[in-house]
């Protein structure tokens, strides 16, 4: 992990929503006046926009450079599930595609020095989202027409996924292309999709986060084509995976050709999730550099699947490795400690074709010091003959009990487990 600067608005100037005629639970009001609070932070070259205890209702909300979004304890910042309140469309992805999709409900694009922060809430309002979690026929048809689209090389600018009835979920808050981030100290609560989303996007802190979704993809933080992140402090109680490291999807990544590198997560909780950390299988730019450390996962949960889940399949290409796993301690597991699989196309197997074939290089994984209780197996690796995996090695990894007597290895070269 190279040395990076994240910005520290301590000193920062104040904006008051109030002083932009904010009013409690007036989501007009509120909408309004957190973008003129915002525009005016940004134009007096910075500051802090302060959302004051109590409960607030908004639309999106787009920040710009050099602002932070403050929220002093005791407020509770809610947002619309009108889908209407967050048109027009922005340029954003869907699993790993680039399109013009419904805004994230915190939106930052091309910015510098940008930040979100205090001791308040976020919250999702669910009313419509989770409707849309049912992913009905028209979705998966528009999902479909986007991977076309995609793979065939039509421009983002001609991929609107807000037309008809595609029902594509906005993250919660994406950093699109942006440079220094500071996310530190509050809660967030529900989401439409993914939670925490910092896309092609560099020098980024997470800390002191609490973050509670069980909806339907709702992965605590997705870094994606991003690089240089701490994720640290952090409590994730999750729908759907913890931490979600990605690097793109196919043709689009491969055109985007940048990889996630240098991350960092440590001493975080998980208390409820499906891996404590995935990657993939949206990795087709590429991820490298990574270390898990000193985290705990709540051992009264029962259905987190692994500690550490790669995931590829023949249409992704890109790499994975120098990934490091050190100092976890777990109860009860749905699968293993490790799980490597090369051929994870969920539903896509047999909706589209494959356009191209690449297969993804996996090497040099490390898990050292990790205690878990009841296990299926400890590590099961499921390689490819054309392109085995490298260098995999467990060092003082300890289960209370493994349905399987041995390791579950396919097509793996060089594996040391003690």
């Amino acid at each position: 992990m190279p040395e990076f600067e994240v910005p520290d608005f301590s000193e920062s100037p104040e904006f008051s929503i109030l002083a932009h005629g904010a009013k409690p639970d007036d989501g007009v009001a509120d909408s309004k006046a957190i973008a003129a609070a915002i525009d005016a932070a940004h134009e007096a070259g910075g500051g802090k926009v302060v959302v004051p205890a109590g409960h607030w209702s908004t639309g999106k909300i787009h920040l710009k450079s050099n602002v932070c979004l403050y929220l002093e304890e005791g407020a509770v910042l809610e947002f619309s599930s009108d889908p209407s309140d967050y048109l027009p469309a922005v340029r954003s992805t869907w699993e790993g595609m680039e399109c013009y999709n419904y805004s994230p409900l915190i939106y930052a694009f091309e910015c510098e020095n940008v930040g979100i922060a205090g001791s308040g809430k976020l919250l999702a309002n669910l009313d419509t989202w989770s409707e849309w979690y049912k992913r009905p026929p028209a979705h998966m048809e528009a999902s479909k027409e986007l991977y076309h689209m995609a793979a065939k090389g039509v421009p983002v600018e001609e991929r609107d996924m807000t037309l008809g009835e595609a029902n594509m979920r906005p993250q919660f808050i994406q950093f699109n292309r942006c440079k220094g981030v500071r996310l530190e100290g509050i809660s967030i609560e529900n989401s439409p999709f993914w939670v925490i989303h910092p896309y092609l996007s560099q020098n980024i802190l997470i800390r002191g986060v609490t973050v509670k979704a069980y909806g339907h993809n709702n992965d605590g933080v997705d870094p994606e084509m991003s690089q240089n992140i701490l994720i640290e402090d952090c409590v994730f109680d999750q729908g759907d995976d913890a931490i979600a490291i990605k690097s793109g999807r196919n043709q689009d990544a491969w055109r985007l050709n940048t990889p996630t590198r240098n991350v960092v997560v440590r001493n975080c909780l998980i208390k409820n999730g499906h891996q404590l950390c995935a990657i993939g299988s949206e990795l087709s730019g590429g991820v490298e550099n990574v270390l898990i450390e000193n985290c705990t996962l709540d051992k009264s949960i029962q259905n987190v699947g692994h500690l550490l889940f790669i995931k590829t399949n023949e249409r992704r290409g890109g790499f994975v490795r120098n990934i490091h796993m050190r100092n976890i301690v777990a109860g009860d597991l749905r699968y293993g400690v490790l799980g490597i699989e090369t051929d994870v196309l969920y539903q896509w197997r047999n909706l589209v074709p494959t356009y191209e074939r690449r297969l993804t290089p996996i090497s040099d994984i490390y898990l050292d010091n990790v205690e878990a209780g009841a296990v299926k197996y400890v590590s099961k690796i499921q390689g490819q003959e054309e392109l085995p995996v490298e260098r995999v090695n467990l060092k003082k990894v300890s289960v209370a009990k493994a349905e399987e007597s041995r390791l579950q290895h396919l097509h793996v070269n060089s594996f040391v487990g003690d």
